[in-house]
């Protein structure tokens, strides 16, 4: 078994500790109304790739179909999701954001990149920011592993 350097360990705590922390604080910045996590996560996802059948979006979030079925009920509710037929097997469905979805997304995007960006702004230096910079192209690489 390979010796992992202390600074490793450090290093992986302190990202799960932070990112975990600015992922809450994020998600209170900009809230989703009464949208559950998992139904926001679902959205993002929608945002991400595009449309999905709900069974791809159920592996995808690793959740039972059932589960995947009520989380969808409830974002349909609030007109943040279309239907349609799936034009490769017409006995499923593609789900797809609506243009409600679409603005809902583009404006807690917009509100959490902005909180952030006043942040930056006024908490940190240039060369701080350049090193968050530098960090995150760091931590983007080790995400592709």
């Amino acid at each position: 078994m390979t010796d992992i350097p202390e600074s490793a360990v450090q290093a992986a705590t302190d990202v799960r500790v932070v990112f975990s922390r600015l992922r809450r604080r994020l998600r209170e910045v900009a809230e989703f109304g009464d949208l559950t996590p998992s139904q926001t996560s679902v959205l993002s996802r929608l945002d991400k790739v595009g449309p999905a059948t709900m069974s791809d979006l159920a592996a995808a979030e690793q959740v039972r179909p059932q589960s995947m079925a009520a989380t969808l009920a409830a974002i349909a509710e609030h007109g943040l999701i279309t239907r349609r037929p799936d034009p490769a097997d017409g006995r499923r469905q593609l789900i797809e954001l609506s243009e409600a979805g679409r603005e809902t997304i583009a404006v807690t995007r917009r509100s959490r990149e902005g909180w952030l960006a006043r942040v930056l702004t006024d908490d940190c230096t240039e060369a701080e920011r350049r090193t968050v910079i530098e960090a995150m192209a760091v931590l983007d690489r080790l995400a592709d592993r």
